[in-house]
């Protein structure tokens, strides 16, 4: 399930559905189809803000076309995910779990993005711990050079 995270829309594929949705929005009538299609494409784009689009264009598909919910809101799970929005990713888990609690890919999904909050909180705290450790040294020096100047 990890791949889906780090999956990459290939730019080819990027510009054909950007194209045919600017094409339906420049005639005032995106179907909710191609703005699935445009979105599923930029959340798996390499660019955060491709991404954080892509989850805009699916929130609105979400309150606008009830029809489609179970794919808008695996996508917006997988959106947040990779902008690295873990708390608002499970959330879009928990909904879609709410309606299908037994759907295997979702609760791979879930297990991913829990995974990856526990490492990015260890690394997290690890840099906290080294920008600490490194703050400390410097007042160690600084009082000790101090000390000596005495």
């Amino acid at each position: 399930m990890a791949d889906i995270l780090d999956e990459k829309v290939s730019p080819d594929d990027l510009k054909k559905f950007e194209k045919i949705y600017h094409e339906q929005l420049y005639k005032n009538n995106v179907t909710p189809k191609v703005q699935f299609e445009y979105a599923w494409c930029l959340v798996r784009s390499k660019y955060s803000a491709d991404i954080s689009k892509g989850i805009i264009l699916l929130e609105e598909l979400y309150n606008t076309h009830p029809e489609g919910k179970r794919d808008y809101l695996y996508y917006l799970a997988v959106g947040n995910a990779r902008l690295k929005e873990f708390s608002k990713a499970l959330k879009y888990c928990s909904a879609f779990l709410s309606v299908e609690p037994g759907n295997q890919q979702v609760k791979s999904l879930e297990e991913t993005i829990k995974k990856k909050l526990k490492n990015d909180g260890l690394v997290g705290m690890a840099v906290a711990g080294g920008v600490l450790l490194a703050a400390g040294a410097l007042v160690g020096i600084a009082l000790a050079g101090k000390g000596k100047s005495s």
